[in-house]
């Protein structure tokens, strides 16, 4: 049996489909010229013509592409460049060429020479890479091995300078685009509510935009702003999107003495007077030769701390161009303004900005020499004799100079306390600093020193030299002999660095925290800069523990570590990406149900790909919803796999704001973003929707129950234009209005994050309100349409006046019963629905008797029927207030 004409059914699917469709359109198109945009970066490419210019979507293998910053000065065969697109770490990482080129007068005999480049096959691994480079116009050919420190990832930036590259790997074969997972649609929708609810998210994502308290923030997929209501677990990146990326030093503490920001001007002073032999008069007070000398000790023992900070570290200074063109002659400048530092972290630089800013300067640096100017503007000359790099393992690096003034040597050394409380001197003070600075967030490096004998020196260096040309066992040797030297050191002093956070990044988070959402740290940065930045963002709160999962490499010892784990209780986790994929691998359900447990979770070392797994892991393990935060494009593959993507335009680039569903210009307005307008959203797409289904089966309950009394007969009134205009003309605006509706005030909403855990437990569009509203559908429609039958009088046809005006009353009433916070919106949308259905009962003669509905009888009929079917769900609306309110209702009163 078809009830009403085939219109009825084809006009509103066809709205449907239109609206979907154009709403996926204009998406689509944006996400066309975004990719369109990023396809279209121009390079230079180096061919016979000389130099053209070609788009980034036109460049193919074996093309040499010029890739530069700005002019500048660097180290002859090397450059630095950042790879925190790929692997998120901000350090500048030496990237060396192939040596037999860099003969060649100039970049274009490049295209002169014969030779060729064997590579190995696209993978996944951004730290390692295999190949050689072959020149057969040389007798003999000469073949050079290739490795990581001569290749440059597609996705990385040149920090200065100018590098000419041969393309092995474009398209789908690109590192960058390996670590990226395909994007899923992501899609929360109900078929039957399709058009209101593509409407309501259109009005959504507006109304985000429009925002004026998160400036910037661009909704890019308009099709899940509800899903921001009910997410339960955050994964953020680190570094830019919780961090400014910019280092500060903090604190130099000496033992008996700190020096912070505000007391740096001291450590100036001291400096100033060790170099110019002209120490400050002391403050009026007895024993005035006692105080200065007192303060000339203090002077000494802060240059020490200082020119050990200043000399230990892998720090090169580079002097931008400024129009000279020769290294030497810019170097010996030494302009202020032309230099900039770089170094593989950027803890060091940090340190020796530092150093510049109390009066000793890094000038100058070769392989064998560097260069320190005092605050008289004299150059102190030191040769590096012997370089100790840091190494995750050793977790210390050192440096053996001779001072060229006196040649004296000594050694310098800087680490970790919990390696370096075993090098240097007994002291009672060490271990007590370092915990009360790691508590303030600041990453704590210890350093001391070791005047070295001129024979003492030697001795060394040729067990040194012995050891690195050992065939077996060689760094072993080497380890050995360098710690002949690491003992009893002389503790100088310890440092203090910051990495700033972004702004307002810990109220975000104890906001999110206090809103019932779980937030892990997901980094590529090594395990003590994450777990310091967690302590310092209040990731991690002050009466948490932290249990720092150790490496684990088989089986066996990840179970050990599992059960040592499963013993600690309120405690936050700090695991790496290696000891992480064992886990996964032999205990992955073990280790998810003890991770969802933790308050807050640290993965550090996380390639691309780990951040997308273990995304997919939590949706898989506890079936709630997640959010992925990031800056960077080693977040993209995070982002795309979680329910609701977030970029944050930063430092690191677009990519993973234009990857997002959502972009924003700084973490804290993530708040915001969750707290009202995810929360509002969802709340209102639970309204709407139930409204719609209430509307659509209060008039199928009419037709049943006509259709029954009547002996299954067909329903003339009900057809055509009536119900395609009860739908759309006479309630959808009242109905659609419920998108501006909010329970409580946006400033509330922030400062009561409570209110969003109520959402998580998924109650405004549960079984249970589904049902309820079933059967107040059914219940409304039956009172109605049995009520239109009891009280119509001689005419049959008068049944169609009562029972279908008091079915559109109803409806605006139920809407206006439901409405919290009215807005004018709503009010112009009830009058002129109801001022629509008036004027249009001129046009309904063949269904409705216009001047039966003149009539007092009718009036008294209509508004019986709609108070008897509205008034008993009020008043059982106003107990449960009464008796059971809302946990927002006391903030409203």
């Amino acid at each position: 049996m078809r009830l009403g004409a085939l219109y009825t059914y084809w006009v509103p699917l066809g709205f449907v489909l239109a609206v979907t469709i154009i709403r996926e359109a204009v998406e689509e198109i944006r996400c066309y010229l975004r990719d369109k945009e990023v396809n279209s970066q121009v390079y230079s490419r180096l061919s016979v013509r000389g130099t053209v210019k070609v788009k980034s979507a036109n460049i193919q293998v074996g093309d040499l592409i010029i890739v530069e910053k700005v002019s500048g000065v660097l180290p002859l065969w090397s450059c630095f460049l950042r790879t925190d697109q790929l692997d998120g770490e901000t350090d500048w990482k030496l990237r060396l060429p192939v040596a037999c080129t860099q003969r060649l007068p100039t970049a274009a005999d490049l295209l002169q020479i014969r030779s060729y480049v064997y590579a190995e096959e696209p993978n996944i691994d951004i730290h390692n890479f295999v190949g050689t480079f072959t020149r057969e116009d040389s007798d003999p050919p000469i073949s050079e091995s290739l490795s990581i420190e001569n290749a440059l990832w597609a996705g990385t930036v040149i920090a200065s300078g100018t590098v000419v590259g041969v393309v092995l790997y474009t398209g789908r074969e690109l590192r960058s685009v390996m670590n990226t997972s395909n994007p899923r649609s992501k899609l929360q929708q109900w078929l039957l509510l399709r058009v209101n609810l593509d409407m309501g998210k259109i009005v959504y994502s507006w109304v985000i935009r429009r925002d004026s308290k998160i400036p910037g923030t661009v909704v890019r997929s308009s099709t899940i702003p509800e899903q921001l209501g009910r997410i339960s677990y955050l994964l953020t990146d680190k570094t830019g999107t919780l961090t400014q990326n910019e280092m500060v030093f903090k604190r130099l503490h000496l033992g008996t003495v700190a020096y912070g920001l505000d007391s740096m001007d001291e450590v100036q002073s001291h400096i100033f007077s060790i170099y110019t032999q002209q120490p400050q008069d002391p403050p009026a007070q007895k024993g005035p030769a006692i105080t200065t000398k007192v303060r000339r000790t203090m002077s000494s023992r802060v240059h020490e701390a200082v020119k050990a900070i200043a000399l230990c570290h892998n720090v090169t200074p580079v002097y931008e161009s400024n129009g000279v063109t020769d290294q030497a002659e810019a170097e010996k400048q030494y302009e202020d303004s032309c230099r900039v530092y770089q170094a593989s972290s950027p803890d060091e630089v940090a340190l020796v900005q530092w150093t510049e800013s109390v009066g000793l300067t890094l000038v100058g640096r070769d392989q064998s020499s560097m260069q320190l100017r005092t605050p008289g503007d004299q150059i102190l000359n030191f040769t590096i004799l012997q370089i100790f790099p840091f190494t995750y393992e050793s977790k210390r690096m050192g440096i053996i100079v001779r001072d060229e003034s006196t040649g004296e040597i000594t050694f310098y050394m800087k680490g970790a306390d919990v390696v370096m409380a075993g090098i240097v001197q007994y002291n009672d003070w060490l271990e007590e600093e370092c915990g009360n600075m790691a508590r303030e967030g600041l990453r704590v490096l210890v350093v001391a020193k070791k005047s070295l004998a001129e024979e003492q020196y030697q001795d060394f260096e040729a067990r040194y030299v012995q050891a690195k040309l050992s065939v077996h066992d060689r760094s072993l040797k080497v380890a050995t002999v360098i710690e002949s030297l690491e003992m009893e050191m002389e503790l100088l002093c310890l440092t203090g660095v910051e990495d700033q956070l972004q702004a307002d990044v810990r109220p975000t988070l104890e906001t999110l925290r206090n809103a019932g959402i779980k937030v892990w740290m997901l980094t590529g940065d090594k395990l003590e800069t994450a777990t310091c930045t967690a302590k310092n963002a209040h990731l991690v709160t002050r009466n948490q523990d932290i249990h720092v999962f150790r490496l684990v490499t088989n089986r066996g010892e990840a179970h050990l570590e599992l059960n040592a784990f499963r013993r600690k209780h309120d405690c936050a986790l700090v695991i790496s990406g290696d000891s992480l994929e064992v886990c996964l691998k032999y205990y992955e359900y073990e280790f998810m149900e003890l991770a969802c447990q933790c308050p807050a979770v640290v993965c550090c070392r996380c390639a691309p790909t780990q951040k997308a797994q273990i995304v997919r892991l939590l949706q898989e393990r506890t079936g709630k919803l997640t959010c992925a935060v990031g800056d960077g494009g080693n977040d993209v593959s995070m982002i795309q796999e979680s329910d609701c993507g977030v970029g944050v335009e930063g430092k690191e680039g677009k990519q993973a704001s234009l990857a997002a569903d959502f972009s924003i210009t700084q973490f804290k307005h993530l708040g915001r973003l969750l707290m009202v307008h995810g929360r509002n959203s969802y709340k209102r797409s639970a309204a709407l929707s139930q409204f719609v289904i209430h509307r659509s089966l209060c008039i199928s309950t009419m037709q049943a129950v006509f259709s029954s009394v009547f002996y299954f007969a067909s329903v003339p009134l009900y057809q055509g234009f009536l119900i395609i205009g009860y739908s759309t003309i006479y309630t959808m605006f009242p109905v659609f209005s419920l998108v501006l509706d909010k329970d409580v005030k946006s400033e509330v909403a922030m400062l009561y994050p409570e209110l969003y855990k109520d959402l998580l437990k998924g109650r405004p569009l549960s079984y249970k309100t589904f049902l309820i509203w079933v059967l107040i559908s059914i219940c409304q429609g039956s009172t109605i349409m049995y009520g239109a039958l009891l009280l119509f009088e001689s005419e049959f046809v008068h049944i169609v006046a009562i029972s279908f005006t008091s079915l559109i009353l109803t409806e605006l009433l139920m809407v206006a019963l439901t409405i919290q916070t009215w807005h004018w919106l709503m009010t112009v949308a009830e009058l002129l629905s109801l001022a629509c259905y008036i004027a249009s009962l001129v046009f309904l003669h063949e269904f409705i008797d216009v001047y039966f509905i003149a009539t007092l009888s009718f009036l008294w009929k209509v508004s019986v029927i709609t108070l008897v079917s509205c008034l008993p769900l009020y008043i059982l609306k106003y107990l449960r207030r009464r008796f059971s309110p809302p946990s927002y209702s006391k903030l409203t009163s």
